[in-house]
């Protein structure tokens, strides 16, 4: 029988995996002109000045980094969001999250154009990016946390 660390551990596991799949899909659109930004315009082009900055080695490293913070919005949904069902949480989940990183915390990023600078194909994109993301982690977080609890009620059945 699971633990409940044992879903903690793989919804952690999902946030990583989710941060290093979209971030690269992210990377990608970029390099094919999809969006104006990638993951590395937020780890490096907004703090740091040089030709590296704009390589795939920045968008390299800047994957693995993604990937590492993106275990922190699983973290929160497994902490608030873990008994919600289906596909439409992580779904506004992921909206929200785009909001918050370039709404809210947008001033941080040099880099970055303000929200109401971005043009229609970025902020689909990278929209697109974040809802899948959402859905990735979220889906995954609420089917191990239903999966263990009727595991649990079946166990105690028998």
């Amino acid at each position: 029988m699971e633990k409940e660390s044992s879903v903690f551990k793989k919804g952690l596991f999902a946030g990583l995996v989710g941060g290093i799949l979209f971030a690269t899909a992210g990377s990608m659109a970029y390099f094919l002109s999809f969006s104006d930004v990638s993951h590395a315009s937020f780890v490096f082009r907004s703090f740091f000045d040089g030709e590296w900055t704009t390589g795939w080695i920045a968008e390299s490293i800047s994957i693995v980094i993604t990937g590492i913070i993106g275990v922190i919005p699983a973290l929160i949904y497994y902490l608030l969001f873990k008994k919600l069902r289906g596909m439409m949480p992580g779904l506004i989940y992921g909206i929200a999250l785009w909001f918050i990183v370039f709404g809210l915390l947008n001033p941080l990023f040099s880099y970055v154009p303000d929200l109401f600078s971005l043009n229609m194909d970025t902020i689909a994109t990278t929209m697109s990016q974040f809802i899948l993301y959402g859905v990735f982690i979220g889906y995954t977080i609420s089917y191990e946390h239903h999966d263990q609890r009727f595991m649990r009620k079946v166990s105690q059945n028998n």
